[in-house]
Parts: C-alpha cells; structure tokens; sequence
C-alpha cells in the first residue's frame, strides 16, 4: 500500500485518466472527489462488503443443531 499525504485542494493521479482530489480535510474525515471514466465503477467498500455478506448468507444453507 503506497501511503501519500495531500492537503486541501491537492491531487494524486492515477494512470492517465483517474484523479483524486481532497476536498476537506475535518477533524474527523476526509472528504474526497473522485474523477475517472464514466465506464469505471466506483463504489464504497461497505457497499460491496454488504452486498458479499448478503450473497454469502442467502447461498449458505443453515444448519440446525440434532
């Protein structure tokens, strides 16, 4: 994992089209933009995270104690 500090208004680029932007910093978050192709999805880990645990939880059968 590269660890990068920015401030307020700086950039990190990836690749040639993918950049990030931090929009705020607060005392407890960071608020972030975001510009990349409209063919790239983006999507907050939690929101995948919720979806695996659901997928896995409907397709593993329960087993009950004999």
């Amino acid at each position: 994992m590269l660890v990068l500090s920015r401030k307020a208004g700086e950039r990190i680029l990836i690749g040639d089209d993918i950049a990030i932007t931090v929009v705020r910093v607060g005392p407890n978050s960071v608020r972030i933009g975001i510009e990349a192709p409209k063919s790239m999805n983006i999507v907050r880990q939690e929101l995948c995270d919720f979806g695996t645990e659901t997928k896995d939880e409907a397709t593993t059968p329960e087993v009950l104690p004999l």
